[in-house]
């Protein structure tokens, strides 16, 4: 038996959030590689948003992950290496905003870190482990 003291969130704040920064990442990535600007093809960045949504979920357990898509966009084939640290440093603000309402449940509650015997995660991205070295 456990007793909440006190609960918030931030509905703005997502696994969503962490796979746009990817895209954007890679979409910037295939511009400099090949010159060409994909942001307008809704076909290839459904396929490079659901890509990232996978590396996003491999980065969890594993420290590197492989992005490949054959034919991304006019003929040309995709294919990208993305570490555990460098997807940490392109959402180093989206991890620190997710504490944010840590600090604010904390003081709601009324009490200190020392305090706390449990956290009760929710959602996909608390497996993210940045979110959890963080807490």
């Amino acid at each position: 038996i456990f007793e909440v003291k006190a609960t918030v969130n931030d509905t703005h704040l997502g696994g969503e959030d962490f796979d746009n920064r990817l895209v954007s990442h890679l979409v910037a990535e295939f511009k400099r590689k090949n010159k060409k600007y994909i942001s307008t093809n809704t076909r290839a960045l459904r396929r490079l948003r659901t890509a990232c949504e996978r590396a996003k979920r491999t980065l969890s357990s594993t420290f590197q992950t492989t992005i490949e898509i054959d034919s991304l966009y006019e003929g040309i084939d995709f294919y990208s290496t993305i570490t555990r640290a460098r997807f940490e440093e392109l959402n180093m603000d989206l991890f620190r905003r997710c504490m944010e309402p840590v600090e604010k449940c904390l003081c709601n509650a009324r009490i200190d870190k020392g305090q706390i015997d449990d956290i009760v995660l929710v959602g996909g991205s608390t497996r993210i482990p940045k979110v959890q070295q963080l807490l």
